[in-house]
């Protein structure tokens, strides 16, 4: 006899109230079936409490699982998917007020190690900035960080386009040599 068939010989007895063929059952598919809940929940204790109703929908139920050559597992492991998608959604409805659904999201704000590297690096920019000559980080300033497009600044600094293009190059270079060091 497969496993397949010993367990669905064990659902047949569950169907007919067999409380040895019950524990038997849970003895072989219980971790498999904690394993998917615990996946779809990732809370412990919500995951046991699921697959406690997993069981009992399963000792209810047992009867109308059908032998059709499918696995029994695959019906086992539906049905408790299947509730711990329940017991989830339900976490998300019972939040009562804005601010305790706004717990369940993650912050999406930078860590303290994130705005380390960030405070860092914008040092370090600001410095290679101070490298350059004036005008050029002007330059660099006014396209890269304010918005103005190459046509506005060559109008701005009455200079043909392709000499502002090349100018805004070679400074980028330099900051990018600076920034590199």
């Amino acid at each position: 006899m497969t496993p397949q068939d010993e367990i669905e010989a064990l659902l047949a007895q569950v169907a007919l109230g067999d409380r040895s063929a019950f524990a038997e059952l849970y003895r072989r598919t219980s971790a498999k079936l904690f394993g998917v809940v615990l996946r779809v929940l990732d809370n412990r204790s919500e995951a046991e409490e699921v697959l406690q109703d997993v069981y009992v929908r399963i000792w209810n139920k047992a009867g109308l699982y059908r032998v059709n050559g499918l696995s029994p597992m695959t019906w086992l492991i539906t049905l408790s998917r299947n509730l711990a998608i329940d017991r989830r959604r339900a976490r998300v409805r019972r939040a009562t007020s804005p601010s305790e659904a706004m717990d369940e999201l993650p912050d999406p704000s930078p860590g303290p190690e994130a705005q380390a590297i960030a405070k860092s690096t914008q040092s370090q920019v600001d410095e290679c900035f101070d490298e350059l000559p004036q005008d050029r980080a002007d330059m660099l300033r006014r396209v890269y960080l304010h918005g103005e497009s190459y046509a506005e600044l060559a109008a701005h600094l009455d200079a043909k386009l392709n000499t502002v293009r090349t100018w805004l190059r070679r400074s980028l270079m330099d900051l990018w040599e600076c920034l590199s060091r």
